[in-house]
């Protein structure tokens, strides 16, 4: 986007906003005759002042406007920043399968090569180094979509649409964590094609657990449980299919539903979801990281307490945490007790227990600073806890708000 005039890009930017030119006008204080021609370069931006209005009203950096390259503070370098999302956005928006239909891909990278950086960005992940992933995501996808479709008419054509998907579910898993819940939806969904095409029923369940979890960031909550519930249906546990992998995506897509039933208070479904998960995860026998997922008995706990907190019961979810198998729990990769950790600390807000809660945000902080500082979810948490607290906050909240930029 970089040799787009400056006004092509204040529209770019106003079109990703969903303002019209005439509620960016008002913000702006001028008139939509003055947008349009400043849009369609028939009026120069030759006013600095201007310029930084403008990215003030729209909410990116005055840098992405003027086309140069954004200066990273050094506190958002493990996130993911406007600039990022933008290039994975675009892409996502390519569609090399097409091209290859014309003509052939003129490179593209070994298999060998492609297995490992697609398990690598799942562990950057699941160490939540969201930063790193991010800045790794646009060339992985495009080198993903290129072997997808260099190999398409080979005998490695599954391979390769196996190692898609998965980056797919990847991009689909960070964009989420960010706030970014349509490009999330996306990626799920192009996931889901992928893996049909790679023969992969597992991975096709994953990526309809991806789908869940964007439809309920978006709020499209029965669709989210719809989908969980029906494809875990089709995957319950049977002697035809490999049992420690097919009970760890079964047991995921249940456990996704019981999050959907709790955001709508149904208590009755979450509580039968969780116990079809926990009785799979006995069957496992232990914490697995089969196909990515992280299941076993100690992610059931921590959904029990996640799916508390939704129903609005703190106090369960404070007592489920106090319970938990500690050992358990310290073997969790990084992303998942940091995101219980956040949890926690919303359970103990709902109970008032302000101080507990930023403890909470504190341990999250220690362990996986990404999961903390880049998560709008946390940011509400913080400022919850800030609005909440008497005098002055404790030195160690006060400095992770100035850090993550919630005012105290």
């Amino acid at each position: 986007m970089d040799e787009l005039p400056i006004g092509r890009r204040v529209a770019y930017w106003r079109g990703r906003r969903k303002m019209s030119q005439q509620v960016f006008a008002d913000r702006l204080g001028k008139s939509k005759s003055w947008v349009d021609k400043v849009e369609r370069g028939v009026r120069r931006l030759d006013k600095f002042s201007v310029v930084y209005d403008i990215a003030d009203v729209l909410q990116v950096d005055v840098q992405l406007l003027l086309g140069k390259e954004v200066e990273r503070k050094p506190e958002t370098q493990n996130c993911i920043d406007q600039v990022e999302v933008e290039e994975i956005r675009a892409a996502l928006e390519r569609y090399d399968q097409m091209s290859a239909f014309f003509q052939a891909v003129p490179n593209s990278p070994p298999l060998p090569e492609m297995r490992k950086a697609v398990s690598h960005a799942w562990l950057t992940y699941q160490h939540a180094k969201y930063g790193v992933l991010a800045r790794a995501l646009p060339k992985l996808l495009r080198d993903a979509q290129a072997a997808d479709s260099a190999y398409a008419t080979s005998d490695d054509a599954p391979a390769a649409a196996h190692l898609l998907g998965q980056v797919y579910q990847i991009a689909s898993s960070a964009l989420r964590k960010v706030g970014e819940h349509e490009l999330s939806w996306l990626a799920a969904d192009r996931s889901i094609a992928v893996s049909q095409r790679a023969g992969d029923q597992l991975l096709a369940g994953l990526a309809s657990y991806r789908v869940g979890s964007a439809l309920l960031a978006l709020g499209r909550v029965r669709p989210s449980l719809e989908v969980n519930v029906n494809i875990a249906n089709r995957l319950a546990p049977g002697p035809d299919r490999p049992r420690a992998e097919q009970l760890s995506v079964y047991g995921m897509l249940l456990l996704n539903g019981a999050m959907s039933a709790s955001r709508i208070g149904d208590a009755a479904t979450v509580r039968d979801l969780l116990c079809g998960a926990e009785q799979a995860s006995k069957e496992l026998g232990g914490d697995f990281n089969h196909y990515w997922t992280s299941f076993g008995p100690t992610n059931v706990q921590l959904h029990r307490c996640a799916t508390a907190v939704e129903l609005g019961d703190g106090r369960l979810a404070v007592e489920a945490h106090e319970r938990m198998d500690k050992n358990g729990f310290n073997a969790m990769l990084p992303e998942r007790r940091a995101h219980h950790y956040l949890d926690i600390a919303r359970g103990y807000t709902q109970i008032g227990d302000v101080e507990k809660a930023g403890e909470m945000l504190l341990e999250g902080d220690r362990l996986a600073p990404s999961e903390i500082r880049c998560r709008p979810l946390a940011h509400e948490v913080l400022s919850d806890v800030l609005r909440r607290t008497r005098g002055t906050p404790p030195a160690p909240i006060a400095e992770l708000a100035e850090q993550m930029g919630v005012g105290v």
